[in-house]
């Protein structure tokens, strides 16, 4: 697991913003998803994948336990899966041109809808009440990616908890996206996985700096005790 402590100065600053360092430690329960990003085979099997983070299996046992809270509570679990088709081809063109054809060919061959690199990774806690989402960009809220924000809307979830890999690429994109969405945004330290300890590092701090809070699985837990108390009184 990623080692991580947010330095007094960034807890300082967010305080000053906020009036407290961790804004969204309350979490209420039935307006809360846990949103899990790209927990693929592609992502995870090196027999399987192209961009492969070593350290994202690590990361699997606090996933599915956030994802046991947050139904727990009364949220919901959004299983989000990046999908590669003839669109993008089309509507993403850039990010085909920056890779060589040998990386494009990895990258479709282990995206395309329903191959072994496109599935989820098999010791993932997905139960039948989740939603699988599909995604065709880095963040999952951008225009043209996908419907995971109508989704969330149309269940009433207004704060999300972002899990998953690669921290520094999808997950922070995703993050500040959603923040950016009006979304009361928290990205879980301990259920993000990337490259190096440093880019995870980094992508948490300029998060929490800014778009919203960063917060460990612990912390979540005891955020849903007090939304639910919160909600009791």
């Amino acid at each position: 697991m990623h080692p991580f402590t947010i330095p007094p100065e960034i807890s300082a600053r967010v305080a000053a913003r906020c009036g407290t360092p961790h804004p969204f430690a309350t979490l209420v329960g039935p307006r809360t998803a846990l949103v899990v990003v790209d927990m693929q085979n592609a992502f995870m099997d090196p027999a399987l994948g192209h961009a492969v983070c070593a350290m994202a299996p690590a990361i699997v046992p606090v996933v599915n336990r956030l994802a046991t809270a947050t139904r727990a509570a009364g949220g919901g679990v959004f299983w989000i899966q990046t999908v590669h088709d003839e669109t993008d081809d089309r509507d993403w063109a850039v990010m085909q041109a920056m890779m060589t054809p040998a990386a494009r060919a990895r990258r479709v061959a282990a995206l395309t809808r329903d191959s072994a690199g496109y599935a989820l990774w098999p010791g993932m806690d997905v139960r039948p009440e989740d939603e699988r989402v599909e995604k065709h960009r880095f963040s999952a809220f951008i225009q043209g990616s996908g419907p995971l924000e109508a989704r969330l809307r149309a269940r009433g979830f207004d704060t999300v908890l972002i899990t998953g890999t690669v921290t520094s690429v999808c997950c922070e994109s995703t993050a500040r996206d959603a923040m950016m969405r009006d979304f009361r945004t928290v990205m879980v330290s301990d259920g993000n996985a990337a490259t190096s300890d440093s880019e995870h590092e980094a992508a948490l701090l300029g998060f929490h700096a800014m778009f919203g809070d960063v917060l460990t699985v612990t912390e979540c837990e005891a955020g849903f005790a007090a939304g639910a108390k919160e909600m009791a009184a």
